[in-house]
Formats: C-alpha cells, sequence, structure tokens
C-alpha cells in the first residue's frame, strides 16, 4: 500500500512507534477487507493500543505486512497510524 510514501516505500519503519487503529475501524476494516492476513478476533482486543514496529515484509503487490512488538498477528497498513 505505502499510502503515504509510495509502493514498497515502508510508512513505518521498523523501530517506530505506532497506535493501532481503534475497534470499530478494526471491526468494519476485518468485514470489508477482501484480501490477505485478514484479521482475526484476537485482534479487535488491541485496537487503540499503541506498539513499536518489530518487522515488516511486502506482500506482493507492494502492501506493508507489520509485526509488532508485544502484539500479535500480521498487521496491514491502514490498520495502523502515527501514535502521535
Amino acid at each position: 500500500m505505502g499510502s503515504r510514501k509510495g509502493l514498497y516505500q515502508v510508512d513505518f519503519p521498523v523501530g517506530t512507534k505506532v497506535r493501532i487503529k481503534p475497534r470499530e475501524y478494526l471491526e468494519e476494516f476485518r468485514r470489508t477487507w477482501k484480501f490477505h492476513h485478514p484479521l482475526d478476533d484476537s485482534q479487535l482486543a488491541y485496537g487503540g493500543q499503541s506498539a513499536t514496529v518489530l518487522s515488516i515484509s511486502s506482500y506482493h503487490g507492494g502492501d506493508e505486512l507489520y509485526y509488532l512488538e508485544n502484539v500479535p498477528g500480521i498487521w496491514n497498513e491502514p490498520c495502523l497510524e502515527d501514535s502521535d
């Protein structure tokens, strides 16, 4: 996705503090997302929490997939925002 910096340019580099979007957003994302790595029920509980980016991978086509410190699951870039 690279919605902020462009294709294959990570929006949140390793070590960046991010906030997981609110639960309401995550529920809507889960309901409408039709592609890879959908959110599972356990991830919804982390809505609104802050975490540090532990590692990043890219799905074919440039979608960024984030792994967060002490937060389970794979996170699609649209589910994250700046922690400010």
